[in-house]
């Protein structure tokens, strides 16, 4: 016998505030037709004054915790995947516990930007593997709005704020020799920090004792997304012994609808196999996986048995991918 990861239970959270390209064309030079035809974002949820991070994933823990039916007290695993923390210490992963009355188990924090929710999730997977938990609770949540700069057109109209979380129980399993196992298949965790200046923020406790804001150089990061989101996905197919054929669903980070179109061609997914959020949520960082997971299994796209990759790449560069029979 061995124990895989289930999913069990997902949810999301977005804060009521939605700005649209049109507002923010008031604000900067730019235009609704620019910023779509180039990401295809259309608009994007800001977090209100007061409401932090810790308020967003815990919204979207609780509406997991619901539809998975599991108690809080009874998940002895919290990981938070964020750059956006309330505070550079404690771990938002600890406030989001206390906030649900769990008072046992590991709370901590994963930063490792867009694929921070891969990262959570293989961290997790592992746990439960071993048998070093048995109930987790992944959460992927940013307030990306805090460390934009305004006045950036460039970097300034392509995030968002928003939750996005998954419970992971324990399951044993017989192998599955007929090659439908359940739960996380495989995860796969990647690094290259030499590209720090192609994503960064500005700013940290150690150097400039201030938040700083976000830099990217655009086309750098485009470029190597599409190369390296790639060699994750199928890194992800030879672990397993499948083809691009076998998924039924791509789930990815929503950074570009460009680069998500790129991936779906790669696995010959019909546009209707992919999960877009981008145009709404815009993108959201570590939250943006779990946000598209949570509508497509919210709208019954994603049912029972069908096989979903997951990938993200993010600032550092890290990147990744999972593959999860849901």
């Amino acid at each position: 016998m061995l124990y895989r990861s289930i999913v069990t239970g997902c949810g999301a959270y977005l804060p009521a505030q939605v700005v649209t390209n049109a507002e923010l064309a008031e604000r900067i030079q730019t235009s609704d037709e620019w910023i779509r035809q180039r990401t295809g974002i259309r608009q994007r949820h800001i977090a209100a004054e007061g409401e932090m991070t810790s308020d967003l994933g815990l919204a979207a823990a609780k509406h997991a915790l619901a539809q998975s039916g599991v108690a809080p007290e009874s998940i002895d695993l919290i990981i938070c995947a964020t750059s956006t923390p309330d505070e550079t210490f404690p771990a938002t992963a600890t406030r989001i516990q206390h906030r649900l009355g769990v008072t046992g188990g590991a709370a901590f924090d994963i930063q490792a930007v867009c694929s921070g929710f891969v990262y959570g999730l293989s961290v997790a997977d592992n746990f439960l593997r071993v048998g070093q938990a048995s109930k987790a609770l992944v959460i992927g949540a940013e307030t990306f709005s805090r460390i934009l700069d305004w006045e950036d057109r460039s970097t300034c109209v392509l995030f968002g704020d928003g939750a996005g979380a998954v419970v992971l129980e324990a399951e044993k399993q017989d192998g599955a020799a007929d090659g439908k196992a359940r739960g996380v298949l495989s995860t796969h965790l990647y690094s290259d920090g030499s590209h720090h200046d192609a994503l960064y923020v500005d700013g940290g406790p150690s150097s400039t004792q201030s938040v700083g804001h976000l830099r990217m150089e655009g086309r750098e990061v485009f470029r190597h997304a599409v190369v390296r989101m790639a060699e994750a996905v199928d890194a992800a197919l030879d672990a397993n012994g499948l083809t691009p054929g076998d998924v039924d669903w791509l789930v990815p980070h929503q950074a570009n609808v460009r680069i998500i179109e790129s991936m779906g061609k790669r696995l010959n997914l019909p546009s209707d196999r992919v999960v877009v959020t981008v145009d709404r949520h815009a993108n959201t960082s570590a939250a943006s996986i779990p946000l598209a997971l949570n509508e497509a299994v919210g709208d019954g796209r994603i049912k029972s048995g069908d096989l979903l990759m997951m990938e993200a790449m993010g600032g550092g560069f890290t990147w990744g991918s999972a593959l999860v029979r849901w």
